[in-house]
C-alpha cells in the first residue's frame, strides 16, 4: 500500500510526538503517584509524631483492662482522642497501644462504634507498628484488619520510646480515591496529548508540502492553457489526487478518531462498574462466610457447655448422675465381652447437715469441694468418682473383685476419720459411712446400685463411720 507524501510525513510526526508526550507522561504520572504516597506517608508520619506529646503514660498506666473503660480517666482520655480523630476528615482513627512483650496491646481507642478496649490484643502482626514503639514509622502498604482497610502512621510517645505509641488510620478509601484523580488525569492528559499531536502533525505536513500544492496547481493552469478535454475524466499521480482527497481524509480519521474515543471512554467506564460490582459481591460473600463460620463457632462452643453441663456437678466440677449411669452401661458391656469385674463404693457424709447448720451453707459447699479434692487423690487413676446427690458420693472400682473393693473403701473410710475439710476454724472433722456391692452375672446395673444403697443404710443404721458390704444372695 502506497503512502502520500503528506501522510507519511503526518504519520512520522505524530508517531514521534505521541511517543516523547508518552514518555514523558508515564514519567511524570509514575512520580505523581510516588510523591502522592511519601505525601501521604509524610503527612501520618508528621501528625502521628506530634500527637505523641499529647499523652504522657502516667495517665495511660491505669488503663491496663476492660474494667478501666468505666473510670473518669478513661473517658477523659478518649475524649480527647476522639477529638484529635475528628479534626481531620482524611482520618479514619487515633489510638494508643502498650507493647506487650512481642505483641501490641490497645489503651485508647477513637472508634466510635466499635474501639478496642483497654488490654485488647492487636491480632494483626506488622512490621510498621512494631517499630512505632522505637521510632517514628508508617506502613508501606494498605493494611487490612477487622476495622477496615488502611494506611497507618506511628510514634512513640515522646519521652517512653518501646513502651508506647500513637496510631493514626487513614482510610484506604480515601487513598485510592486520590490516586483514582491521579489517573483520571493522566487519560485526560494523554488524550489531549493525541489532539495536540494530530493538531501540530497536519500543521507540519501542510507546511511541507503547501510549496508542492502551489507547483501543482500552477501545472494545472499551465496545462488548462492547452485545451485538454479528457482531464475530468482521468486520475493523476499522487500529487494530482493529494488535494482532492485530503480533507475527506482528514474528515474520516477524525471521526474515526471520535468514534474511538467515545468507544474507549465506554469501555473503561463499562470496566470500572463491572470492577466495582465484583468487589462488592466479593465483600459481600466474604463477610457472609465470616458470619456463617463465627456462627458455627458460637454454636459448636455452645454445644459443648451444654454437654459439659449435662454430665457434670456444677459445684465439684466431678460427673453427675446421668454421666455416671453411662459410664457404668458401658463397664456392665465390658463385663459381658470380658468378663472384667467391677465394684461399686457409695459414700455418704455422717450429720452433713450438721455441718450447714453450724457454719453455714457456705462452708458445706466449701467442704463438698475439699471432699472431691481429697478423693480424687484418695481413689487409684483408674477408678471413677461421681457425685452422686447432696452429700453422697460415689466410687466405679474397675477391675476389683467384692474383698478388695471393701479393703479399699475401709482405706477411703480411714482417709476421711484423718482429715480435715474446708478452712473454717482450721478445717472440720467429719466421717463417712461406706456401702459396697460387687457387680455379678444376671444383675442389672440398677441392681448393683440397689445393693450398694442398701449395704449404706445398714452402716448408717449401725452407728455411722463404718464399712458396710452388701454380700451376693
Amino acid at each position: 500500500m502506497q503512502f502520500t507524501t503528506r501522510k507519511k510525513l503526518f504519520l512520522s510526526h505524530f508517531l514521534a510526538i505521541i511517543l516523547v508526550s508518552g514518555s514523558i507522561g508515564s514519567y511524570f504520572y509514575t512520580s505523581a503517584v510516588e510523591n502522592l504516597t511519601r505525601s501521604l506517608q509524610s503527612r501520618l508520619l508528621n501528625s502521628a509524631a506530634i500527637l505523641s506529646n499529647a499523652f504522657s503514660v502516667s495517665e495511660l498506666s491505669s488503663l491496663t483492662s476492660a474494667a478501666a473503660v468505666d473510670t473518669p480517666v478513661y473517658r477523659a482520655l478518649r475524649a480527647r482522642i476522639q477529638e484529635f480523630a475528628s479534626a481531620n476528615d482524611d482520618i479514619a482513627f487515633v489510638y494508643i497501644m502498650r507493647k506487650q512483650g512481642s505483641r501490641a496491646a490497645f489503651v485508647l481507642d477513637s472508634d466510635p462504634a466499635d474501639p478496642a478496649l483497654p488490654g485488647e490484643l492487636y491480632e494483626e502482626d506488622i512490621p510498621e507498628l512494631m517499630a512505632g514503639f522505637l521510632r517514628p514509622s508508617v506502613d508501606s502498604h494498605i493494611t487490612r484488619d477487622k476495622w477496615g482497610s488502611f494506611l497507618s502512621g506511628y510514634a512513640p510517645l515522646d519521652g517512653h520510646t518501646g513502651q508506647y505509641l500513637i496510631g493514626i488510620d487513614m482510610f484506604a478509601d480515601e487513598v485510592e480515591m486520590k490516586l483514582l484523580y491521579l489517573r483520571q488525569a493522566g487519560i485526560m492528559s494523554l488524550a489531549v496529548s493525541v489532539l495536540l499531536a494530530i493538531l501540530f502533525s497536519s500543521f507540519l505536513s501542510r507546511n511541507f508540502t503547501r510549496r508542492i500544492d502551489t507547483l501543482s496547481r500552477r501545472c494545472e493552469d499551465i496545462a488548462r492553457t492547452q485545451l485538454v478535454t479528457s482531464r475530468a475524466t482521468r486520475r493523476g499521480d499522487e500529487l494530482d489526487q493529494l488535494g482532492e482527497t485530503f480533507e475527506a481524509m482528514a474528515v474520516h480519521l477524525e471521526h474515526s478518531r471520535a468514534e474511538n474515543e467515545t468507544a474507549r471512554e465506554a469501555l473503561q467506564q463499562s470496566k470500572l462498574e463491572l470492577e466495582n460490582r465484583v468487589q462488592q459481591r466479593t465483600e459481600e460473600l466474604l463477610n457472609a462466610n465470616d458470619k456463617l463460620r463465627e456462627e458455627i463457632s458460637e454454636r459448636r462452643r455452645i454445644e459443648g457447655i451444654l454437654r459439659q453441663t449435662a454430665l457434670t456437678d456444677f459445684l465439684t466440677q466431678l460427673p453427675n448422675r446421668r454421666s455416671m449411669i453411662q459410664r457404668l452401661e458401658s463397664e456392665v458391656a465390658r463385663f459381658e465381652r470380658n468378663g472384667q469385674p467391677f465394684s461399686l463404693v457409695l459414700l455418704d457424709i455422717d450429720n452433713f447437715k450438721a455441718v450447714n447448720d453450724s457454719y453455714g451453707h457456705d462452708a458445706g459447699d466449701a467442704v463438698l469441694i475439699s471432699v472431691e479434692e481429697s478423693m480424687r487423690a484418695w481413689v487409684r487413676e483408674n477408678d471413677v468418682l461421681a457425685r452422686w446427690g447432696g452429700e453422697e458420693f460415689l466410687v466405679l472400682l474397675t477391675d476389683t473383685e467384692l474383698q478388695s473393693a471393701a479393703e479399699q473403701a475401709e482405706r477411703l473410710r480411714k482417709a476421711f476419720e484423718a482429715h480435715s475439710f474446708g478452712e473454717q476454724s482450721g478445717g472440720i472433722k467429719i466421717t463417712a459411712s461406706l456401702g459396697v456391692a460387687s457387680y455379678r452375672d444376671g444383675r442389672s446395673i440398677d441392681d448393683c446400685i440397689k445393693e450398694a444403697d442398701i449395704a449404706l443404710y445398714r452402716a448408717k443404721t449401725h452407728g455411722r463411720n463404718r464399712v458396710v458390704v452388701q454380700e451376693p444372695d
